[in-house]
């Protein structure tokens, strides 16, 4: 019993160039890929992706939609037409994902470390913002952040690995109301009331408004606040990926390690079978938003069962119920230390919200926006959502948060030296490692790859090889560290496998 499982977080940036409204955003996303991809010594596209094991229209209730009826968005196991899709060094891919460059973090085994290379990501877009950004070339911006203010969103995911056997519906049923409620920790906060900010207000969440029904397949259309994408980028008879397609982009580590933390215990509560308490909401869309409107933490949704809570007790009851799961036994620290923080940020949350602005997003973007307002700024200023914007910016000189981060405003849970690592190495006990260093080493001799699979094109072999890479604990720096080392090309590397 531990927060620890495999688990990921896939980004997508906010992208514009300043002063050209009409510009075609999926071919400016190409442009950050293939600078970056290009400043790495990386061709784009030269370490393709393989499509093979793609399934984004099978549904986890046991049915595939129909191609014929599915949003183009809906079809992600198509090649994209830009073709700027690339295997980073260490595990990441980055590509673009229709209308923005996506950063897909490696897989990770716990949430400090999805922290780490989630912020790698972040470096990765801030220097193809400084390649793009150069005397003479039209600007362009990237932000980590999930709307625009003008009616677009796109999507900060997270992923998380399960077992296969745990019913899809208590799953559903053991959700809802934390998702609906973890706001109140993860929210990165946002200028504007409703999908096209039409209301003057501040509230919790960017994604908030956004969600339609409470359980679907799509994505970017009638977002659910559970998706049903059954993918599971694994040995399908033991596992399920869960993909979160309702979280914020976080910037504060906090935040977002418990983000990750908490959503990783919950669901060993669920695979347990250990939910005590029935949460379940009458009208789970419109709790989510009515707590993302009201930063004052007040408002109280209802239960099926006829109770009021708000949105803090939600999260109280969740935290008791993984307590009791978890007992009075020996936990490993990272597991500690996420109970420990989500009951510290709780209580701060219910003594005062303001007191959480070193570790909640929305806090301290909301602390930043009143010292606005109390100069005479009001909500429907367009300066502030333009101070929204900015918060998020990739820039260290001209992102707001990154700035304030710099006079230590936050609490940071990792290190920058770790976070620089990251940007070109590999997660050491996941099959990302064995991504990544087939990267790294033999970039020349591969073909493509994909979360389960790498693609050797080796001129010693008449036909390429897949590896297969099912086990996402397999391919790790244990097992596989001293072949790389001892391998002088791809083929002596490929015949070791082999025989292995």
């Amino acid at each position: 019993m531990s927060v620890r499982r495999v688990m990921g977080i896939e980004t997508e940036y906010g992208i514009s160039q300043p002063g050209d409204p009409s510009v075609n955003p999926m071919l400016m996303s190409g442009r950050v890929v293939t600078a970056y991809a290009r400043s790495m010594g990386l061709r784009s596209g030269q370490t393709g992706w393989d499509y093979a094991d793609e399934a984004p229209l099978q549904d986890a209730r046991g049915f595939a939609m129909d191609r014929e009826f599915a949003d183009p968005s809906q079809l992600t196991d198509e090649e994209d037409p830009t073709m700027a899709n690339v295997v980073l060094t260490n595990g990441a891919r980055l590509y673009v994902d229709h209308a923005h460059p996506e950063y897909s973090s490696p897989e990770v085994t716990g949430p400090r470390d999805a922290v780490i290379w989630d912020r790698a990501g972040e470096l990765v877009m801030r220097e193809a913002a400084r390649l793009l950004n150069q005397p003479g070339m039209p600007p362009l911006n990237l932000y980590k952040n999930n709307t625009d203010g003008k009616g677009a969103s796109y999507g900060t995911h997270e992923n998380y690995l399960m077992r296969r056997l745990t019913p899809f519906a208590d799953i559903v049923s053991g959700l809802i109301p934390f998702f609906v409620s973890r706001q109140v920790v993860c929210g990165s906060g946002k200028v504007g009331i409703g999908t096209e900010s039409q209301r003057a207000g501040f509230q919790l969440s960017q994604r908030a408004d956004f969600f339609e029904t409470e359980v679907g397949l799509e994505t970017t259309l009638k977002r659910p606040i559970i998706n049903t994408r059954d993918e599971p980028h694994a040995v399908t008879e033991k596992y399920r990926r869960l993909h979160v397609i309702i979280g914020d982009a976080n910037h504060c580590d906090v935040a977002n390690f418990l983000k990750l933390g908490t959503t990783s215990l919950v669901l060993g509560v669920i695979e347990a079978g250990a939910v005590t308490q029935n949460l379940a909401l009458q009208e789970p869309v419109a709790a989510l938003q009515a707590i993302s409107h009201d930063p004052t933490l007040r408002t109280s949704v209802r239960l099926e069962d006829g109770r009021e809570l708000t949105a803090l007790q939600i999260q109280y009851a969740y935290l008791q119920m993984v307590r009791d799961w978890l007992g009075s036994g020996d936990l490993d620290s990272e597991t500690v230390e996420v109970l420990d923080r989500w009951q510290q940020v709780l209580d701060k949350l219910a003594d005062d919200p303001m007191s959480a602005a070193r570790e909640v997003d929305w806090v301290a973007k909301l602390q930043l926006l009143q010292g606005y307002r109390n100069r005479g700024l009001e909500w429907s200023d367009p300066k502030m959502r333009a101070i929204d914007i900015q918060w998020s910016d990739v820039r260290a000189d001209k992102g707001i948060f990154h700035k304030l981060a710099a006079s230590g405003r936050f609490d940071e849970l990792v290190s920058a030296a770790d976070v620089e690592a990251a940007v070109s190495n590999p997660p050491t006990d996941t099959r990302a490692y064995f991504r990544g260093r087939a990267v790294r080493q033999f970039g020349e001799n591969i073909a493509a790859a994909s979360w389960d699979s790498v693609i050797f094109d080796v001129p010693e072999r008449r036909t390429m090889q897949r590896v297969p890479m099912l086990e996402p604990l397999r391919g790790t720096e244990q097992h596989v560290g001293a072949l790389f080392d001892r391998a002088g090309s791809a083929d002596e590397l490929l015949r070791t496998l082999l025989t292995d």
